[in-house]
């Protein structure tokens, strides 16, 4: 199960159900994929394929979101 967070800018922001218990994102694009940590800060775990300038603005929009994605991580992982 992968439930999606949020879209934007034709990313997908999303959670992979069965994985470690640090706060983390996935996103993927057409280009490639990329996983951020969320705490303590916002930083980049993995990509696959995206270049730096992709990496940038996806960090950036995880950034802004940083409060929503903790939310949600909190909402659906407490159903565990």
């Amino acid at each position: 199960m992968s439930p999606t967070v949020f879209r934007l800018k034709g990313y997908r922001f999303y959670f992979l159900s069965n994985e470690e218990e640090r706060k983390h994102i996935h996103v993927e694009c057409e280009e490639g994929e990329a996983k951020f940590w969320i705490e303590p800060i916002v930083s980049l775990s993995t990509y696959y394929k995206l270049n730096s300038k992709k990496l940038n603005e996806i960090q950036k929009i995880a950034e802004k979101h940083k409060d929503e994605i903790i939310k949600e991580w909190k909402r659906h992982f407490s159903k565990r």
